[in-house]
């Protein structure tokens, strides 16, 4: 796997030191980051994700991004990657400050990082992957002041995900306070019931992600039961069928919960298909 990183106006090498030891998206996790795949040299929904990055910064309370130069850097790492496919991300920090200096006094840093790899999305080459899903101990707060910021304190996501895989598992799943669905750690959760896909509203506290979005817009417009609906969480642990969607999954059927195996259901299986005709037709929907 080879890694490009864009910072400053260049592209470099991943080796190539770029951000100080004293920028706060290192010392205390202060800032946003947003990921998406990169299909055929072009990352998929940039349009999007770089809207996300900017909801994000505006909830964080950090300086928008510079949209117009965060466009060009991604298109321009993606162009340059190996094969064509892979993953790209895209990091916006308070930049670097002295500890106990207002957070205002900083520039922002902006850096982005490609890497070339063979990725699941449905746009790309190779069967999508299905997934296993463990229901963790932990919660998330729906009232946190971090709800629907990608945020790169992301220190809860990668614990529930190593207790998951620890389970056996590839996915961690939480629920909020309420003890409802709320999202995975790094995807968004659908529950098949009823002969309708159903997910959680962001007021769960889950993230908007941009894959979840496309999946119910796609759905809408071919009039398809999905929509979003407060789930409990015993509904999913007792689940017939479910999905994950994620960037770089695009969506995919859940094929066991908490070690007991379920099948893909009817209604995810015909919107992941249409997921992946829709995604080829428009790499920036």
């Amino acid at each position: 796997m080879s890694t490009l990183v864009w910072f400053d106006g260049k592209v470099r090498t991943a080796e190539e030191p770029v951000v100080t030891a004293l920028d706060r998206g290192l010392t205390v996790g202060d800032g946003v980051f947003d990921t998406c795949v990169v299909v055929s040299g072009r990352p998929f929904a940039l349009r999007r994700h770089v809207a996300r990055l900017v909801r994000s910064a505006t909830v964080a309370g950090l300086p928008v991004p510079p949209t117009d130069v965060v466009t060009g850097a991604a298109l321009d790492l993606a162009a340059r990657l190996d094969g064509g496919t892979g993953r790209l991300r895209m990091t916006w920090t308070a930049g670097p400050l002295p500890a106990g200096t207002p957070r205002a006094d900083a520039t922002p840093t902006l850096l982005l990082t490609a890497s070339a790899e063979s990725v699941p999305h449905p746009g790309a080459d190779g069967p999508p992957p299905r997934t296993a899903v463990v229901v963790v101990p932990w919660v998330r707060n729906e009232r946190s002041p971090l709800v629907g910021v990608k945020s790169t304190s992301y220190g809860e996501n990668v614990l529930a995900l190593e207790h998951a895989r620890r389970q056996g598992g590839t996915e961690a799943v939480l629920a909020n306070t309420r003890e409802e669905l709320c999202e995975g750690s790094a995807s968004n959760v659908f529950l098949e019931t009823g002969g309708e896909l159903l997910t959680p509203p962001l007021a769960s506290g889950c993230l908007a992600g941009v894959t979840r979005e496309l999946v119910l817009e796609w759905a809408h417009e071919a009039g398809l039961p999905v929509r979003e609906a407060v789930v409990p969480i015993a509904d999913l642990l007792a689940a017939e069928h479910a999905a994950v969607t994620s960037a770089t999954r695009g969506i995919v059927p859940v094929d066991s919960i908490d070690g007991r195996q379920i099948e893909p259901g009817p209604v995810t299986l015909r919107v992941q298909e249409l997921y992946a005709t829709r995604a080829a037709e428009d790499l920036d929907p």
